[in-house]
């Protein structure tokens, strides 16, 4: 059985899809069904009426993220649309419960204009703790996240840009530790000019890369100074050079992160990059340039892929989870560098401490020590969300965002007590 066949019979074996909603108050006798619904249903909607903020104690507001799309820039797929992205957005709650014991409902929206999006997820915002978007194409994805996070008193948090940039900082850092470097010098060439490409760039900046260090490329070459046709999500990443293809760029580059699509940078361009390049072909589902090629061509190379059948998986499971458990959990009005910047440094810090057997048995045959082959944490390591999220809650808290402030030394015990999760039933044909 291929994997297409299998994937298809997981989705429409019964109940089909994904998700489902869970009942978590008693409803066995009439008494039960007083107290949660008519007349004790009363009693929390007044009190919420007379201080809204007492939503959070007497409903599951607090714990509930809304996972949007409107199907336009769906991963590897394109614009699929928003029926089609239905399956993806499913998945991304089942990531959400399972991995940060968040409940999520995906929502798919039949808007393309930033208008309308924007109109939508405000009208929502009473009902979520938060709100993750998810597979809207640049340019517009950047002007939904910024008047949301304008317009909403809850975290707006589009993954595809801030969770990949999150976890390609990490695995990068991580790099640069195993091959003696510093983020003040190297030279880094970024092929792509999407989302996740630019918020990566933008996140990499934050971490100290100055301006010079970097060249950013899209499908036309080199964005440089002077380029036609450069729209303004671009613009500040043009810079003064004689480069105008990726391969030229790469000469004397210590660093390539690749987030453009499988197949479209020559191996050959690798030739001319320093001892021990840092290559990061991240785009889903073949990387940038293919794995074998790269080991072929720079052995020497420290290499990362957004497959899970090569060394170093650079996931946004690893980030997303823990940002957004620690965001609701302080109720913070939003998700802000600050909290990015935890979240980087803490999956990065995981992955140099000594695996627990339990996830070295998850992972046969792979030694999973700190090191070239493993630079950031498996997606099943636990430790991962309950020090993202104490690292987010603790920025968010010394940033002034957070709305509920938490014990950070009980807190990331009930982190861990919080997403526990049990076993899911077998296929049952």
């Amino acid at each position: 059985m291929t994997l297409t066949d299998r994937a298809l019979r997981l989705h429409e074996d019964a109940p089909a899809g994904k998700i489902a909603t869970a009942i978590t108050k008693p409803c066995a006798t009439p008494d039960d069904l007083s107290l949660a619904y008519s007349p004790g249903v009363a009693a929390p909607c007044l009190a919420i009426a007379e201080d809204p903020e007492a939503v959070y104690r007497y409903t599951g507001r607090g714990n509930l993220v809304a996972v949007i799309t409107n199907g336009t820039a769906v991963l590897g797929l394109g614009n699929i649309g928003p029926a089609a992205a239905k399956p993806v957005m499913e998945g991304k709650a089942v990531l959400f419960k399972r991995f940060a014991g968040i409940d999520a409902f995906d929502i798919e929206l039949a808007a393309t204009r930033v208008e309308d999006v924007v109109a939508a997820c405000t009208m929502l915002e009473p009902t979520f703790g938060g709100i993750n978007l998810e597979d809207i194409k640049a340019p517009e994805c950047f002007a939904i996240e910024r008047l949301l996070r304008e317009r909403l008193s809850i975290p707006v948090f589009h993954d595809d840009q801030h969770g990949t940039a999150v976890v390609v900082a990490a695995a990068l850092l991580s790099a640069l530790a195993c091959t003696g470097r510093q983020m003040s010098d190297i030279r880094v060439v970024l092929s792509g000019a999407g989302a996740g490409a630019l918020a990566c760039a933008a996140h990499l900046k934050r971490l100290g890369l100055a301006d010079e260090q970097l060249l950013v490329c899209d499908s036309q070459g080199v964005i440089y100074q002077g380029r036609p046709g450069v729209n303004e999500s671009k613009a500040p990443f043009a810079r003064r050079t004689a480069a105008r293809t990726v391969t030229d760029a790469l000469v004397g580059a210590d660093v390539f992160l690749g987030l453009s699509v499988g197949n479209s940078v020559p191996s050959a361009a690798l030739a001319d990059m320093t001892a021990n390049p840092i290559v990061f072909g991240l785009a889903n589902p073949d990387p940038d340039i293919p794995y074998g090629e790269i080991r072929a061509t720079r052995p020497d190379a420290v290499v990362a892929t957004g497959r899970s059948d090569y060394p170093n998986q650079v996931n946004n499971v690893l980030g997303f989870p823990g940002i957004f458990r620690g965001a609701l959990d302080t109720r913070s009005s939003c998700i802000n560098d600050a909290m990015l910047m935890a979240a980087t440094t803490a999956i990065g810090a995981v992955a140099q401490e000594p695996v627990p057997a339990s996830v070295r048995a998850l992972y046969p045959g792979e030694s999973l020590i700190w090191g070239r082959d493993y630079l950031i944490p498996k997606a099943f390591d636990p430790r991962v969300v309950v020090r993202v999220a104490t690292a987010v809650a603790a920025a968010a808290m010394k940033s002034g965002v957070a709305r509920q402030p938490v014990d950070l030394v009980a807190y990331p015990g009930e982190v861990a007590a919080r997403v526990e999760q049990p076993d899911v039933p077998a296929l049952t044909r």
